[in-house]
């Protein structure tokens, strides 16, 4: 047993999954989750669900005595989560989070204490799915998924050392990155392609012959357009923190449109075929990758 009492803030998907891992595969004595709504239908429902134990809607119980406590609020909210914590953090828990940026999240805490305490842990699992809210849980979600922790210079050994089994505990391979490189990586990896999809649908959305689009979309604009499901609140907040990363590659995709418009429009098959080619070989390398 790694922590006797889990606090949850904020459980939707990512959130109800840790509580629902952590339960699994019995990490903690007890989960208890914390929202600022009296009135949130999360919290309602992950009690009737059984994936949490108890919920609040007050911080101070929420976190009394927890010796684990996960933030996992859209990114925007983190600075408020902070303050809400402030005037209760407690230097001998951990806490951590799964936010998928991390630099905003670093400033958020600096912006609230000054510094960001040591034994914060930032965080953020390489795992996901369109469907949102706390009925999207999955026990497994984080099974034999990427695990990011983004640590600084001055995070407590035993918190990081802590922070790591947790996650590790519920199936998650542990990476070690710094901050400013996870957020380049990730921009590339997952912010630019969910901007690509909501884009895609947006534009073919929006056509007069929008039904016959879609109604004969073959199974790859269903595979590329899956993640235009995602949580637009969730996503809008991880683009606009994530901007500085994200534009300079709108940017190089948007020189790389216009060199394909070029090539169509010039007749020029070999360098299409060339390019089409290159991108084939760089996706299996990934697929390489992913099997290692």
């Amino acid at each position: 047993m790694l922590f006797d009492k889990l606090c949850i803030i904020g459980v939707g998907l990512i959130g109800s999954s840790v509580a629902r891992a952590a339960r699994k595969q019995g990490l903690c004595k007890q989960v208890v989750a914390f929202g600022r709504e009296t009135d949130n239908p999360n919290l309602v429902r992950a009690k009737q669900l059984g994936v949490v134990d108890r919920f609040y809607t007050d911080i101070e119980p929420a976190v009394t005595d927890a010796d684990c406590v996960v933030i996992a609020v859209p990114v925007g909210a983190a600075e408020t989560i902070f303050k809400l914590l402030q005037p209760y953090w407690n230097d001998t828990a951990v806490y951590t989070d799964v936010c998928s940026t991390k630099g905003s999240i670093v400033s958020a805490a600096k912006a609230v204490f000054g510094r960001v305490p040591s034994n914060f842990i930032p965080a953020h699992p390489i795992a996901g799915a369109e469907r949102s809210g706390v009925e999207a849980g999955m026990a497994d979600l984080f099974e034999n998924k990427r695990l990011i922790i983004t640590p600084l210079q001055d995070s407590h050994e035993v918190a990081l050392e802590k922070v790591t089994r947790f996650w590790e505990g519920m199936g998650a391979a542990v990476s070690l990155m710094d901050v400013a490189h996870h957020d380049t990586v990730l921009a590339a990896t997952s912010h630019l392609p969910h901007i690509l999809a909501f884009a895609l649908v947006d534009l073919l959305g929006r056509k007069d012959e929008q039904v016959e689009i879609f109604k004969f979309a073959a199974g790859g604009f269903k595979d590329f357009s899956r993640i235009a499901s995602s949580d637009p609140t969730m996503w809008l907040d991880i683009c606009m923190a994530n901007k500085q990363e994200i534009i300079p590659l709108i940017q190089q995709l948007q020189a790389e449109l216009s060199k394909i418009q070029q090539m169509l429009e010039h007749d020029e098959s070999q360098q299409l075929f060339a390019t089409f080619t290159y991108a084939r070989e760089a996706r299996q390398r990934f697929l390489d990758q992913l099997e290692k």
